[in-house]
């Protein structure tokens, strides 16, 4: 990547996000973020400049400038990446950590935020904005929608699809061949033998609905 990034979100997930971005060489122009009280700090040597609809900062993004989108909920991020898609004409950018091991045969789409020591096996299709956290494995042939977070070392077996909007705890494992409905959460540490219907939140070990 030639271009800098802007990264929108100034949290934990932006800051995973510029150390990712700092692993592969790419400059960082600096953090947009709705929290007022950060606006002109730095964090970790790197701007916090205005609100995340300052056009002042917006209107970069494009030919000169790239965007990701690092924030935690999946309606705000749906906002911003709306607002690029409408006004800029620029899908968010890639954040893929040197450290990470993506094999050659798979399919990837855009504005995905993929950790340190994370593994996406062969055959995986994944689609767009789904942050997957370090040590996170995606074995061969899962299918993958939009809109997903999977947590640190998190484990998702191999021929499973995860619909869009689901939230996969840190440490859970979903084995081969489970379906994973829009919408649904697996708590931290589950282990996930059955299939989990849309908007479900299940926990434990096997695990249950709550």
């Amino acid at each position: 990547m030639e271009n800098p990034v802007l990264i929108f979100g100034a949290g934990t997930i932006g800051q995973i996000a510029l150390e990712i971005f700092k692993s592969n060489d790419v400059i960082v122009y600096g953090f947009l973020d709705d929290n007022e009280a950060i606006h002109s700090t730095e964090i970790f040597e790197t701007p916090v400049y205005s609100f995340t609809d300052d056009e002042g900062y917006t209107k970069l993004i494009g030919n000169k400038t790239e965007a990701f989108v690092a924030l935690s909920s999946n309606a705000e991020r749906r906002t911003i990446i709306e607002m690029l898609l409408e006004q800029r004409e620029s899908m968010p950018t890639n954040a893929i950590h040197k450290l990470s091991v993506l094999a050659q045969n798979l399919t990837i789409g855009h504005g995905n935020l993929v950790d340190l020591g994370a593994v996406i096996s062969s055959g995986v299709v994944m689609g767009n904005h789904n942050y997957l956290f370090a040590g996170s494995v995606i074995d061969a042939n899962a299918n993958l929608g939009d809109y997903i977070s999977i947590g640190a070392g998190a484990r998702i077996g191999s021929d499973v699809k995860i619909a869009d909007g689901a939230f996969i705890g840190s440490g859970a494992v979903i084995i081969p061949g489970i379906t994973i409905g829009e919408n649904a959460s697996i708590g931290a540490g589950s282990v996930v033998v059955a299939p989990v219907a849309a908007n479900q939140k299940v926990f434990g070990n096997p695990a249950q609905k709550v």
